[in-house]
């Protein structure tokens, strides 16, 4: 109990956690829903990553592997905590498979859920055999071929649409999903080495690509890349006569209407919160925020805290994060979970 860290999820904010619990010396319980660890990035094939250009399933699988040998980490695949009891030093967690683990400290690495396309039908998702989303599109750069799924062709020209389930108050989006602008741009410039033959094209209302990220892929997808932005706000996607794709909407820096045929078109999905966090909440106790993520607890003195004292979390559980910041994020939770511990041992000493 007191030597061990129990991680709920095993993407990389909680392989981050877990790592860092281990070499302090603990003990870590990983417990993942799924029967893969890696969570988004391997579960839904990312290919290269932001903004290190590594591919997903090296650079994650070496987190994952790192986690799976290490004889002071026991995964459970394929099973949630149902029922957690106790306090913080110590709690006692029931779990699906029946197993019952004893821990001093929890992590909440529990992510977040890809907004479903299905909810913005105006944008052709579901309607279209050609309208794919960002996952998708990296499945297929992942493949190496960049292919009209309706009928194989290679297509002349791309669109990438920002904002599919963000900043839309609509559909109950307030938020900005903070990674959708880099990583179009660097889908733009993945799709054009794969397919130079290709035109990309983005459609924006406003781009995000925070600090380092600006030069590196803005700047760099359109210079080098040839990616052409569009300030517009699209109206809705529809087919046109000859098997194409027709995007309309309005250019809003010049004021004028827009209708431009494509091939393909890519809806850059949000970040929801995590689908389960209802019963998440219910089950460790923990208050959610307004949008149904994680809430946090007073960051200044109580980093990677919850509204619940010994329950820390980390990452896209929160809010919408990038991968590079839900590892240093886990990591941080990691650490603050071995305080717990540590203040344990100490204590009983």
């Amino acid at each position: 109990m007191g030597d061990t860290v129990l991680v709920v999820g095993a993407g990389p904010a909680g392989l981050s956690a877990a790592a860092n619990v281990t070499a302090a010396g603990y003990k870590v319980v990983m417990v993942e829903k799924e029967e893969v660890l890696g969570g988004a990035p391997i579960l839904s094939g990312y290919a290269r990553l932001v903004p290190s250009g590594e591919w997903a399933k090296d650079a994650i699988g070496r987190m994952v592997s790192r986690v799976e040998e290490d004889a002071n980490c026991t995964v459970h695949k394929n099973a949630k905590v149902t029922q957690l009891d106790g306090e913080a030093g110590n709690f006692t967690a029931t779990l699906s498979n029946g197993e019952t683990v004893k821990a001093g400290a929890v992590v909440l690495a529990t992510g977040f859920t890809h907004f479903d396309s299905i909810n913005k039908p105006e944008w052709g998702f579901g309607t279209y055999e050609d309208v794919l989303t960002t996952t998708q599109m990296e499945q297929m750069v992942s493949s190496g071929k960049i292919i009209c799924p309706s009928d194989g062709r290679v297509p002349e020209r791309v669109a990438i649409l920002l904002c599919v389930g963000s900043r839309d108050r609509q559909i109950g989006r307030e938020w900005c999903s903070k990674i959708c602008c880099t990583v179009s741009a660097n889908l733009a410039m993945e799709i054009k080495e794969i397919s130079p033959g290709t035109d990309v094209f983005i459609y924006y209302m406003d781009i995000r690509t925070y600090g380092l990220y600006e030069d590196k892929f803005y700047w760099k997808s359109q210079e080098e890349f040839k990616t052409k932005f569009v300030k517009a706000r699209i109206a809705e996607v529809t087919a046109s006569g000859d098997g194409r794709l027709l995007v309309k909407g309005e250019d809003t820096l010049v004021k004028r209407p827009i209708v431009i045929p494509f091939d393909i078109v890519v809806h850059a999905i949000g970040m929801d919160p995590n689908e389960d966090n209802p019963e998440i909440s219910r089950i460790f106790g923990v208050g959610l925020e307004k949008h149904g993520f994680i809430e946090r607890a007073e960051h200044y003195t109580n980093t990677c805290g919850t509204t619940r004292r010994g329950i820390y979390s980390c990452g896209a559980a929160y809010a919408p994060e990038t991968i590079d910041d839900s590892i240093s994020q886990g990591a941080a939770a990691g650490a603050r979970a071995v305080a717990d511990l540590h203040a344990l041992v100490r204590k009983a000493g």
